[in-house]
């Protein structure tokens, strides 16, 4: 062979090789439709995926060591999607110097950030963790990526000074809050040019590509030589706990904490989506251990769909942890159950009670329910509380305000050998009955870790909750159930248990929230003031708030009693505009301070506290004597 000939063969040789590993990288992660149908399940949305198939190709984007954590901000690739690559970008981190660690995925919520916090506070307790942003929005130390910088991602505007790399899901939209495309949503699945088909198909949904994406970070950690890879867990909150849930049917996941979502996406009007998204198709799919944290009053997961979802799983090993009034918010008692469950299920270092057992009687001598609960004895036990409503309309068809805004009653359980009891009195046979019970423990060591929305926290106790039972108006009137209790104008005596009724976010601030005054027992009679007393130590200003409209008082200090009495034109909102009625209350506030909502106007009231907190005393009704 001549010289010139062997130069051409090299060159030919070069070159295929250049479009063989081009066509290699290029090559679709998912194949084309076949005769253009769609996946019309479950099993057929993902019987072709394999999450370790293709290569990471892993950037690190951004790198620093903090607390002796190695942090880094990285992208690792989703697949190729219409000829183009995806890379989801993400925040690492793991213990330097440490092997054989478990490794977890965490999945941030619509409108939330992949966040440091939580990656640095999971290593600091022994975790390698992954927080991925599947929306594009990160926090990090000299990376922080908002909405705006997510739009210059997006427009390439790489010589603005705040220009950063982030997720990028190619030619298509997985984005959220916002969408990249006006008109998306995460409920989509027709086509538009912004999906991966052109039909109708569960491949064009947020959910199915997040999953893909949150997949592929089980193989990223699989990957990585400080991590074991037979220990991986994962967890996420709200649109992340749904996420948790769809991806917790990957065989490689050994423990999965969703909260706040995963339980409840059952009813979609569109058939295809049903068949292949919904909530149901993924539970019956898990084997892993898992926890259900599901705030009584949650939006997104609703308390009442527990039951089904525990059903569905294939697994024994679940528990339930639910704080009575919150929505789609906790308390760390309750957020660190997620860390408290990797602990036994990943690194076998702790161990969790069974879950309570109870027993809702009907037929009781008093006519009176009553609920008995047998806990688990495994830790010492600080309190067990018991908690029931009678939900409007069978808690069918109801609107989110109202979910949100629902009473539990707390009821009082007193112990009898090991059993506690308590009983329930109804105020009508015409609405059913749920209740559930609260075992609170305590730790052997305060536990540090981040919440929902990554508040760092430090807690001693950890709760468990039982199953909820629920029974109809139906069942109260055959067992001849009585209503025992009346329309009250005494709304709080502020003695005994009383902020059982009441409910806070923040530990450290003795302002309290109620939906006391939404259950028919406590709504104002006609003409009616609404008054209490109230003392303090210091001078100070104080916050009565209903809904969106607040009332501002003068406390005088000096521990004097102060006789308040309002009337609706005491509150206004942000506009200055009056509250009309009475009758709208849904949430009821005592605080220091706060900042009204109405539209886009904002307004202050209040102060910051000066002293020890106040008391109160009284709080009710008085009909107007005009």
């Amino acid at each position: 062979m001549s010289k010139v000939n062997t130069i051409n063969v090299l060159i030919i040789t070069i070159l295929f090789g250049f479009v063989s590993s081009a066509q290699s990288i290029l090559e679709e992660t998912f194949p084309p439709l076949t005769n253009i149908e769609a996946p019309q399940s479950y099993d057929e949305l993902w019987k072709s995926f394999n999450p370790r198939a293709e290569p990471l190709d892993t950037e690190i984007l951004h790198e620093w060591e903090e607390d002796n954590i190695v942090m880094q901000v990285l992208r690792y690739r989703v697949g190729v999607f219409k000829g183009h690559k995806a890379m989801m970008a993400a925040v690492y981190g793991y213990p330097k110097g440490a092997e054989n660690l478990s490794g977890l995925v965490q999945i941030h919520g619509g409108g939330q950030y992949a966040n440091y916090k939580a990656v640095l506070q999971n290593a600091k307790r022994g975790y390698a963790t992954i927080s991925i942003s599947w929306a594009g929005r990160i926090e990090a130390p000299n990376y922080k990526v908002n909405p705006e910088v997510v739009q210059l991602f997006w427009d390439n505007k790489t010589d603005d000074p705040n220009y950063k790399i982030t997720t990028d899901w190619g030619l298509l939209d997985a984005y959220q809050a916002p969408h990249r495309n006006e008109g998306n949503s995460s409920a989509y699945v027709k086509p538009q040019h912004w999906t991966l088909d052109s039909v109708e198909s569960p491949r064009n949904n947020l959910w199915f590509l997040c999953t893909v994406g949150a997949r592929r970070a089980l193989t990223f950690l699989e990957k990585q030589p400080q991590v074991n890879p037979e220990k991986l867990g994962v967890y996420g909150h709200s649109m992340g706990g749904k996420i948790t849930v769809l991806t917790s049917t990957d065989s490689r996941v050994k423990a999965a904490a969703p909260s706040c979502g995963g339980i409840s996406n059952n009813d979609n009007e569109n058939a295809l989506y049903q068949n292949t998204i919904a909530d149901n198709l993924y539970l019956k799919e898990i084997r892993c251990p898992i926890i259900f944290l599901s705030p009584s009053n949650d939006f997104h997961g609703h308390l009442q769909d527990i039951p089904k979802a525990v059903d569905l799983i294939k697994t024994e090993q679940w528990r339930v942890t639910s704080s009575p009034h919150h929505n789609h918010q906790d308390t760390p008692e309750f957020e660190v159950a997620t860390l408290l469950w990797f602990d036994q299920y990943l690194k076998n270092e702790f161990q969790w009670p069974s879950t309570p057992q109870t027993k809702l009687e009907l037929g009781t001598k008093s006519k009176t329910p009553s609920f008995t609960v047998v806990p688990d004895e495994l830790k010492p036990i600080i309190s067990i509380d018991v908690y029931y409503l009678q939900p409007d309309n069978e808690g069918v068809d109801i609107t989110r305000e109202e979910r949100v805004n629902r009473f539990w009653h707390h009821a009082v359980a007193e112990k009898n050998g090991d059993v506690w009891k308590a009983n329930l009195p109804v105020h009508t046979t015409n609405k059913g009955l749920w209740v559930f019970a609260n075992v609170l423990y305590a730790l052997d060591e305060e536990v540090s870790g981040t919440g929902y929305y990554y508040r760092t926290y430090t807690t001693d106790k950890f709760n468990v909750s039982s199953m909820i039972t629920m029974v109809s108006s139906q069942q109260l009137q055959d067992a001849k159930v009585k209503s025992k209790i009346k329309h009250s104008r005494t709304i709080e005596t502020f003695q005994g248990d009383w902020e059982k009724d009441w409910f806070s976010y923040l530990s450290d601030n003795w302002a309290r929230k109620t939906h006391k005054l939404n259950d028919e027992l406590w709504k104002a009679p006609k003409n009616a003031k609404l008054v209490f007393e109230v003392r303090s130590k210091e001078p100070n200003k104080m916050v009565v708030g209903i809904d969106n409209y607040g009332s501002e008082i003068q406390l005088k200090g000096e521990l004097k009693w102060q006789h308040i009495v309002l009337s609706e034109e005491n509150f206004k909102n942000a506009l200055g505009e009056k509250l009309a009625s009475w009758n709208t209350i849904k949430e009821f506030r005592l605080g220091d301070k706060e900042i009204l909502k109405q539209k886009e106007t904002r307004l202050k009231i209040g102060a910051e506290w000066e002293g020890d907190a106040p008391e109160f005393r009284n709080l009710h009704w008085e009909k107007n004597k005009s």
